[in-house]
């Protein structure tokens, strides 16, 4: 038999997970305007000849919100998919959580070096 305190000893403070939910809140956040962005950007290269869309994608404003579309979405997905490890991941949860990371990581700089091509 246990006390309360006992049980809850060393499972670390309510206050961790504090930092982690913001930043998901203000990255979801960031990403509805880019996202409305980039699907009304896409309807109107819809047709467009290729040198058209790279044109596009190597003006300096478009370049910018390219890369920090991709930047949030890639750190969201890494955040969300973070939670859902923590969450339901027993066995293997140290390799599962680097995977992720990893995956975030690699992916998200094929996208960037995809862009700053198209850029310069």
């Amino acid at each position: 038999m246990r006390s309360q305190l006992g049980r809850v000893r060393g499972l670390g403070s309510s206050k961790s997970g504090v930092e982690h939910w913001w930043v998901e809140r203000l990255t979801a956040i960031a990403l509805i305007p880019l996202t409305i962005w980039f699907v009304a950007a896409v309807l109107t290269l819809i047709g467009a000849s290729q040198p058209a869309v790279v044109a596009w994608a190597g003006r300096p404003v478009n370049t910018v919100l390219l890369l920090a579309l991709v930047i949030m979405t890639f750190h969201h997905m890494q955040l969300g998919l973070q939670v859902v490890i923590d969450d339901y991941v027993k066995a293997g949860h140290l390799a599962v959580t680097l995977l992720n990371k990893g995956a975030a990581v690699i992916l998200g700089l094929f996208a960037i070096v995809a862009i700053l091509k198209m850029a310069f």
